[in-house]
């Protein structure tokens, strides 16, 4: 008899982006003339800049020839993408690391979801709340989590760093022993970052107690702010005691493209059963080899191409176009009295819902009267709750509609 994981059961509802787009598609089967502009999933909509282009289709008249031709890859990543990467995001900002210490792979996503796999199953984990899903339910899966608490919408054995406005959207260090925290800088779903000061407070911290900071900064290209800092190997110690995971997604419209990078470094070190210390880039290069194939050549040779003085240029001019649309909603809703954060180093504006509305009630009011898809807050996590998302991916023109289709509405 095949007998299925548990810890599958303990998942809560649909995925949050699955239950958004079923109720997306319900409206749309009931009114079929209805324009809806999506402001909810992050995905891009600006194309491929031309020096991708350009670097992928050079890799595929590669692929033509048997002179050329290529097939299985470095698991980790072929050196003329690693070594780029470590030249341009990270010596340009003081950082060094060695070319073993960086991963290619398909996707941020499957990082920060796969790699809780090579720690104990009775780690105790820490998640921001509000928090990108896939911290916590790829550790629900794992039967980290515990029993999930219908009366406090959270799960018992995840320690959860609440973020609300009072604290600025920024948690607290832990007051309880755990063993993996995740942090997300800039933060998805609040748009809000961390000083450089105010980062080293967490890697202090985690020296101190032996624990290790799983470190998300897939939208670090968007920063505009000096002290805002775009790694966090920019502070002192953090090579010691974090793994931070990156992503083209965003950056250069890789969404359906897909090509992201983990650093981990070889001075991170966990522990066995006996207290014995473990190189966790041994672990994750075991994991990633045993179960990973690598990402294409003809995706590297595109990522690679962003590295180049035309495709900085074209990267940077995406950035400016996104950020733009954010600067657009962040104004445009300020101007009704609504409280507004991020949208200055990050493309996501997160907003306080008006007249006490839930999240998922302001959804239904945005999609219903304004034809607009937006993200509730609550899908993030209770102290979401309140709280929407919106995106700066969308065209300008959709950016523009949506912001006078919102100051139409009775809010």
């Amino acid at each position: 008899m095949a007998k299925i994981n548990q810890n599958y059961l303990q998942l809560q509802g649909s995925y949050l982006f699955s239950e958004i787009a079923k109720r997306r598609t319900k409206f749309i089967s009931e009114n079929p003339n209805a324009q809806i502009i999506s402001l909810g999933i992050g995905d891009v909509t600006r194309a491929l800049p031309q020096s991708v282009l350009t670097g992928l289709h050079n890799a595929v008249d590669e692929l033509a020839s048997e002179k050329s031709f290529r097939g299985y890859g470095p698991e980790q990543g072929y050196d003329f993408l690693i070594n780029a990467i470590i030249e341009h995001d990270y010596k340009t900002r003081g950082v060094t690391l060695n070319s073993n210490e960086v991963f290619v792979s398909d996707g941020s996503k499957c990082d920060v979801g796969n790699i809780q796999e090579i720690f104990s199953g009775d780690s105790i984990i820490a998640v921001q709340d509000p928090v990108y899903p896939v911290y916590v339910d790829s550790n629900v899966m794992a039967g980290r989590s515990g029993n999930y608490n219908k009366e406090t919408n959270r799960y018992d054995n995840i320690v959860y760093l609440t973020c609300n406005q009072e604290n600025n959207f920024k948690p607290e260090l832990p007051t309880q022993k755990v063993d993996l925290i995740y942090l997300c800088y800039p933060n998805n779903p609040t748009g809000m970052t961390l000083t450089k000061a105010e980062l080293k407070k967490w890697v202090d911290y985690a020296k101190e107690n032996k624990c290790i900071l799983l470190f998300d900064s897939a939208y670090e290209a968007f920063i505009q702010e000096d002290d805002v800092p775009r790694s966090i190997y920019e502070i002192e110690g953090a090579k010691e005691v974090a793994i931070e995971f990156r992503s083209y997604s965003k950056t250069a419209g890789f969404t359906g493209v897909r090509c992201a990078y983990t650093v981990v470094p070889r001075e991170l070190k966990a522990y066995d059963e006996d207290g014995n210390e473990m190189l966790v880039n041994d672990l994750w290069n075991r994991r990633q080899t045993t179960k990973f194939n690598g990402c294409s050549y003809v995706t590297q040779k595109g990522a690679a191409a962003i590295y180049t003085p035309e495709g900085r240029e074209q990267i940077a001019a995406l950035v400016d176009y996104y950020m733009s649309n954010a600067k657009v909603i962040r104004e445009g809703l300020s101007s009704l009295g609504l409280s507004v954060f991020g949208g200055v180093n990050a493309p996501y504006i997160w907003l306080k819902t008006p007249n006490n509305l839930s999240s998922w009630e302001f959804f239904d009011k945005l999609l219903s009267e304004a034809h607009i898809v937006g993200t509730p807050g609550v899908g993030f996590g209770q102290a979401g709750q309140g709280y929407f998302r919106l995106t700066a991916f969308g065209s300008r023109e959709n950016t523009e509609a949506a912001v006078e289709r919102i100051k139409k509405l009775s809010l």
